[in-house]
């Protein structure tokens, strides 16, 4: 981000889209379009329907600032802490556990858009269930849908209904799933879950109004119309990207309560009783390369920026911004991210893909192969740590004791596939069992930091006697790619959406393939323990599942765990009321510019 130049306009291409929206009825929102944010994003979204998106981070994290969920988090509270976002109040729930009851505030209201034919158009409850519904609707392939799947009574019926007729159908009425009046909401779930309402304050379960679904179609991920406090205002696919406030929206009052640590104290004294949101614009430039992004913000150009790679080491002594940037005002705020980093295997590749023991072994192996400690030391300079399972710190499900059983060894990585018949040639490289040569495909983006991954991955496969080949596409096409299938091997991280464990292991489930599980593995017996432990609540008895998961995981090799980084933001003086959330993203809503 940044307050007195524009990067965005230095990346401007010359077609762009517009959307504007003009205020009907008396404007709320208390924003000042003077007060501009700009911020960088290290890759592209791939669209703002969240639940046709591939849960791209970035989609997301502006798709936060669009809709508007049920419910959300309270900024400061961690661990996170749900709150009512357009209720009234956090939900009626049944003795049993099973039926919540939500209210609606009265008066929310879409931006205004061509599709509402010039009306204003206020949040009902039966918006929420059509969103609900579109989440499951099979056309949609939605990656959060096995998150709502066997859950809401009567919705699977209509579900299966939709995959037969080929055509969902969003008027049958569902049992589970009723609007009481225009305002009131009520859910009855098949069974008690103790993560269902983290889904509520997912964005993908943000309210979109059907007459706009209906007029865009599969257009609509370019046309977003939410309640939330911002609009999209201009987007330059893969280049810029600006929001501007919602005219209609209805503003609150900044009120959060300390958590108890340091940070909050300034915070509180910053932001308490304002009037929000204050920032009345948002420019988000996308910038692949980490040189350029430190360069941005290094220049003032930005208002925060995330080290990573290089620039660690030019802002940061250890763990402490230097004298150069403290005296110009920067603050760091520094957390391990719930998150974990990993390269997937596609598990349709005729090469690396199958359950044969001779294709587990190869998989092993390459797992066996990477040096793990030359990434954390040569690309993230000594910002990450070892990941041991799928399940990182931070959300529930976490077993800090759990350890993986495959570790960095290269030299019995080279007698498993010599145990396989994976023979090496006259030229020192190994074929297959069948004498056939072959070549491991491991997919990047062109910036420095993948690249650099990439040589690790040369010198490590070399040490084991494997051809490679590093083809290189920008992010947003790798992962239309993965979530079709087709690219042999790629590293990504994954980022908590929700606080549970169930958001990074549905990302293996089978029938998520294609749609959430890029590789497109499918193991019967994970996932029996996936549907077992997702009625279960956290505790013992659903750890031990999740701990079969893990380990069939491993069993399988169904992918090269790597890594949890450390994030380090640095924020301008200007900037008050940063805390980076560890579920929210957009928090821009939550900021003010102090102008200058």
């Amino acid at each position: 981000m940044r307050i007195s130049k524009r990067l965005g306009h230095l990346l401007l291409a010359p077609v762009c889209m517009l959307i504007v929206a003009n205020a009907a009825g008396t404007a709320s929102n208390p924003a000042d379009l003077s007060k501009v944010v700009h911020v960088a994003f290290e890759a592209a979204d791939d669209g703002f329907d969240m639940v046709r998106t591939n849960n791209s981070l970035y989609s997301t994290w502006v798709g936060e600032a669009i809709y508007e969920s049920l419910l959300t988090y309270d900024y400061l509270a961690r661990p996170a802490k749900l709150i009512p976002k357009t209720v009234e109040a956090m939900p009626e729930i049944s003795k049993d556990g099973r039926t919540y009851v939500f209210h609606i505030k009265k008066g929310i209201f879409f931006t205004p858009d061509p599709a509402f034919n010039g009306a204003r158009r206020e949040l009902t409850a039966q918006d929420y269930a059509y969103s609900i519904k579109r989440v499951l609707d099979p056309k949609n392939r939605s990656p959060q849908a096995s998150s709502f799947e066997g859950k809401i009574v009567g919705l699977d019926a209509i579900v299966e209904e939709a995959k037969k007729l080929g055509q969902f159908n969003y008027d049958a009425p569902v049992a589970g799933l009723e609007t009481l009046d225009r305002y009131t909401l009520r859910i009855q779930l098949n069974a008690l879950d103790q993560t269902f309402l983290y889904l509520l304050a997912h964005s993908t379960t943000g309210a979109v109004a059907r007459e706009v679904i209906e007029k865009y179609g599969a257009d609509s991920g370019r046309h977003p119309v939410g309640t939330g406090a911002y609009f999209l205002k201009e987007y330059v696919p893969r280049s810029k990207i600006v929001l501007e406030a919602n005219p209609d929206y209805r503003g609150y009052i900044w009120n959060f309560k300390s958590s108890g640590d340091a940070w909050d104290k300034q915070v509180i004294k910053d932001m308490q009783g304002k009037h929000m949101p204050q920032v009345g614009r948002v420019e988000i430039s996308i910038i692949e390369e980490e040189q350029p992004r430190w360069l941005a913000f290094d220049s003032g150009q930005l208002d925060i920026g995330e080290l990573a790679g290089s620039s660690v080491e030019k802002a940061l002594n250890k763990d402490v911004l230097k004298p150069q940037y403290t005296s110009q005002g920067v603050s760091l705020y520094r957390f391990v991210g719930a998150e974990i980093t990993h390269t997937i295997f596609n598990f349709k590749d005729p090469i690396v893909g199958g359950y044969t023991k001779e294709k587990i072994a190869l998989r092993r192996a390459i797992a066996m192969a990477y040096n793990l400690d030359d990434e954390i030391r040569l690309v993230r300079f000594g910002q990450a740590t070892k990941a041991q399972s799928e399940v990182p710190p931070g959300v529930a499900g976490y077993d800090p004791k759990y350890r993986s059983s495959i570790a960095y060894d290269p030299n019995l990585a080279n007698k498993l596939l010599d145990y396989f018949k994976y023979g090496k040639g006259s030229d020192g490289y190994r074929n297959m069992p069948d004498g056939k040569p072959f070549t491991i495909k491991i997919f990047s983006t062109a910036s420095s930091a993948d690249q650099a991954r990439m040589e690790i991955w040369k010198r490590s496969l070399d040490e084991i006697g494997l051809r490679t080949d590093f083809p290189v596409s920008n992010f947003a096409d790798n992962l239309k790619a993965a979530s079709e299938c087709k690219l042999m091997m790629w590293g990504l991280g994954g980022t908590a959406s929700i606080p549970d464990g169930s958001d990074f292991l549905e990302s293996f489930y089978g029938p998520n393939a294609g749609q959430g599980n890029l590789g497109c593995y499918a193991s019967p017996a994970f996932d029996d323990a996936y549907r077992k432990a997702r009625v279960l609540p956290d505790g013992p008895e659903r750890q031990v599942f999740y701990n079969l998961m893990e380990r069939q995981i491993e069993a399988d090799t169904a992918q090269v765990l790597h890594l949890s980084r450390f994030r380090n933001w640095v924020i301008r003086p200007w900037v008050k009321g940063f805390k980076k959330h560890p579920i929210l993203h957009a928090d821009w809503e939550y900021l003010d510019i102090q102008k200058h």
